[in-house]
């Protein structure tokens, strides 16, 4: 497997973060120096979901490198349709570009890409487990919004089980110093064991509320995010939870007044359209980073490539373990490693870091 794949931020050093971040920002400021650094060079952006905000922010940044873009973003118009798994289809499209970015609802599907893949295979979304380029853009936002990633109060909101955003940005910011988070959510859907592992183990301050009203005050980054329906096993369940948590005008009031509010997008109901005339809500302006942060990520893949530790550490193969996570790659790929590495609540699977038995 070459080691140049970006399936999750914390495979880079923190060092890196901050070449990325801050080749991002010179981007930004001076587009047309890097308006030819990807002619001849073909991305191919492999969208299983629906996307709108990472899918096109990918295409811009290659148009914006001088690059030029294929894929699909229906699977169901293509020989996946027709059974072809995930290995074989990755092998055919590494054959017709230099790199991939893909997104897939199963959890661990980036890392089973890079595993059969002779180019780049950027992670834009596994299931509900990571998606690393969108912390990459949160922190090119707080670069820009804040001033850096240190000392903030950071509160989560919404689904923090399946939301892979909110388990990405957590694990990147938890390597920063005097960073605390406020999680808030239902319980049902607070974070899931192998992110509180992250935090225990960074010695990050965190704690739990269940509503916005008492967590706003003290927060210097708020980060919603949507209750999202196409990770729910049932409807009732979906809309037991949805309308929990809404960002509106009055909670706002009890906002400090240098607080950015930050969301991946989409949203539904749980920012009302009242915030977006605030000053504070940073989260159109984090979209349109997004294409500087992508850029950088393209370009540094592309001409020197990213020193990454591709497995987690301890990461083995023990044959005949099976993953509990039904969403799991492992499940529907029947021919992957069995790759797993210890945790405080026993092995958790290498590929989406759930419990195995």
């Amino acid at each position: 497997m070459p080691a140049n794949h970006f399936i999750d931020l914390n495979s880079l050093k923190v060092e890196d973060w901050g070449r990325l971040v801050d080749l991002a920002e010179r981007m930004r400021e001076n587009p047309e120096e890097y308006n030819q650094c990807c002619r001849g060079k073909i991305l191919a952006t492999l969208f299983y979901e629906p996307s709108t905000r990472t899918q096109f922010s990918f295409q811009s940044a290659m148009f914006r490198l001088g690059g030029q873009v294929i894929g699909f973003d229906n699977p169901g118009t293509t020989s996946v349709a027709k059974g072809e798994s995930l290995k074989d289809t990755i092998r055919m499209l590494a054959g017709y570009s230099d790199i991939i970015a893909m997104r897939h609802p199963l959890d661990g599907s980036a890392l089973a890409a890079a595993i059969s893949s002779d180019v780049p295979i950027i992670n834009a979304g596994d299931g509900g487990h990571l998606h690393p380029t969108q912390t990459l853009t949160d922190l090119v936002t707080l670069s820009i919004e804040k001033g850096g990633f240190d000392g903030h109060c950071i509160g989560v909101c919404g689904d923090l089980w399946y939301g892979r955003t909110v388990h990405s940005l957590i694990k990147a910011l938890s390597c920063f110093n005097n960073n605390r988070f406020v999680l808030i959510s239902t319980k049902e859907l607070t974070v899931p064991p192998y992110v509180r592992e992250v935090l225990d183990k960074s010695g990050c301050e965190y704690s739990f509320a269940e509503t916005l009203e008492e967590a706003v005050p003290e927060l210097d980054v708020l980060y919603m995010t949507r209750i999202q329906r196409e990770r729910f096993s049932s409807p009732e369940e979906y809309e037991a939870q949805k309308g929990v948590y809404v960002l509106d005008g009055e909670k706002m009031k009890r906002a400090k007044k240098d607080l950015i509010v930050m969301h991946p997008l989409p949203r539904v109901d749980e920012i009302a359209v009242e915030v977006d005339s605030d000053p504070r809500a940073a989260y159109f302006r984090q979209a349109r980073y997004g294409v500087f942060a992508r850029m950088a990520l393209i370009y540094t893949m592309l001409s020197e490539g990213l020193n990454v530790r591709e497995l987690r550490e301890g990461t083995h193969i023990e044959p005949g373990k099976r993953c509990r996570n039904k969403r799991c790659v492992k499940a529907f790929e029947f021919d992957l490693p069995d790759f797993v590495h210890q945790s405080s609540d026993g092995l958790v699977c290498g590929f989406c870091e759930q419990i195995v038995s």
